[in-house]
């Protein structure tokens, strides 16, 4: 797909309403009733955040880059997340949030990057974030130069990888004496779960509407 097609139909995706529970890959109960909030509960404050969705091409494929987080930060250690964090004062909103945590985290330049949009807003019970995924686009390859102290290690996956069936797996968990079921997109050896997961299944079943099945246009 060229890039001004890529960018016109991300742009009409973000543009769609949400996508129904069925379409994304969130925790559920063992009944399938979905056992994660969306907004937070009544009379918390949570802190608002937002992290950076971002395609870039690479051998005529779009890629995406996915952290793990550092053994040290304080929460959510050696999960696989987007890399992102709080909303400081200095920053302009989620977008101005996003593009300033990618450059620490992997080194982006935030003046090439082109933003197209927001997926939706969403609660992150254990860390009490309000997270905002930014959605944009890198111009160029590059290779992400990742800080230590936050991001263990960095890796790539191809855009269309997500539109593939056999990556999405599933697995019972036991957390704090419940039973789950935990979806997940199988990714360079990792389980990618949680609120990455979920918000990855949404950009997914968004693109499907524009008629974008990874790889080209089917409408």
């Amino acid at each position: 797909m060229r890039w001004s097609d890529l960018i016109d139909r991300i742009r009409q995706a973000l543009d769609e309403p949400p996508p129904s529970l069925d379409e994304i890959l969130i925790l559920r109960r063992l009944d399938g009733t979905p056992l994660r909030p969306f907004t937070p509960p009544p009379g918390v404050q949570p802190r608002q955040s937002a992290a950076l969705l971002l395609l870039f091409p690479r051998h005529n494929e779009w890629y995406f880059p996915l952290t793990v987080r550092s053994s040290r930060v304080t929460t959510h250690r050696g999960e696989v997340s987007l890399p992102g964090g709080g909303i400081d004062p200095i920053d302009n909103g989620a977008t101005g949030a996003a593009l300033r945590e990618a450059h620490e985290e992997i080194g982006i330049d935030p003046g090439k990057v082109e933003v197209l949009g927001a997926l939706t807003t969403f609660y992150i019970p254990p860390s009490n974030n309000y997270l905002t995924p930014v959605v944009g686009v890198y111009p160029e390859p590059f290779e992400p130069q990742h800080d230590p102290e936050e991001v263990d290690a960095v890796f790539t996956v191809p855009l269309a990888m997500l539109f593939d069936p056999a990556i999405r797996r599933e697995e019972i968990w036991e957390r704090n004496g419940m039973q789950m079921r935990v979806p997940f997109f199988a990714l360079n050896g990792y389980k990618v779960w949680g609120a990455t997961a979920l918000l990855l299944s949404e950009f997914v079943a968004r693109l499907r509407r524009v008629g974008w099945n990874g790889r080209g246009l089917t409408t």
